[in-house]
């Protein structure tokens, strides 16, 4: 089977190493790739990762039996689609399913009108509308900007000069502002093909610059899997 894997970052590497050890896996083209990934793959090809009608050529051009995409805008700006109309496989979600990643307030709305357990948040538009939702909410307060921000996006304000900062900084555009849940985060991955779940391990991301989840967000200090916070008992609960 020939894969082109689609991105350039940390995680595109750790998809390249163990894509690379596959049996199913013959050659292996990574793009735009970066030098680490020239450990793994057979070749690194330049490419535009957000330009869907470049990667299906691309993927054309190495034949690749299955495209796997590493980063999320690809899947926000609908690569998957591109693909699959294509008639070339691919791992990753079409644009409807990416929105669960690509916007926080579709993912809130989503939880709630399904019933699915999250905090209480209130969604805006503008930076006055922002400013006027945190009267609703005590400090802590959570404050996120609703779309793709590398892990970056998200303020937890101990104060309310801290909240107004961070929605000032952020200007007008769509907002979540969130109550703020105290206690430590896992997460439950799973791959979902619409009819199949499969189920991997639990992990915890430590997101925060500094020692002892101090600081603000980057896009992962680092994480591990599994997480002993995720029991058995939460796991059935899941």
């Amino acid at each position: 089977m020939n894969i082109l894997l689609i991105g350039s970052g940390g995680r595109e590497d750790a998809l390249c190493w163990r894509l690379s050890q596959s049996p199913s896996c013959e050659r292996l083209v990574a793009a735009p790739g970066n030098p680490g990934m020239a450990r793994w793959a057979n070749a690194l090809r330049q490419v535009d990762a957000n330009d869907n009608d470049a990667i299906v050529a691309l993927a054309s051009d190495v034949a690749a039996d299955l495209v796997v995409i590493g980063p999320e805008a690809p899947l926000c700006n609908g690569v998957a689609d591109a693909l699959e109309e294509a008639g070339i496989a691919c791992f990753g979600p079409g644009a409807k399913a990416a929105q669960l990643e690509g916007s926080k307030g579709f993912t809130k709305d989503l939880c709630a009108r399904h019933d699915i357990p999250t905090a209480a948040y209130v969604r805006t538009e503008k930076a006055d509308e922002a400013l006027a939702a945190l009267d609703k909410f005590g400090c802590p307060v959570v404050v996120k900007a609703d779309g793709l921000a590398a892990g970056k996006g998200v303020t937890v304000a101990t104060s309310r000069d801290e909240a107004e900062a961070a929605i000032r900084a952020a200007g007008d555009g769509p907002l979540v502002i969130e109550e703020y849940l105290s206690g430590e985060e896992a997460s439950l991955f799973a791959l979902v093909d619409g009819g199949t779940t499969r189920f991997l391990a639990s992990a915890q991301d430590h997101k925060q610059v500094g020692e002892g989840d101090t600081g603000p967000n980057t896009g992962g200090m680092g994480a591990y899997c599994p997480t002993p916070l995720m029991d058995r008992a939460l796991l059935e609960t899941i």
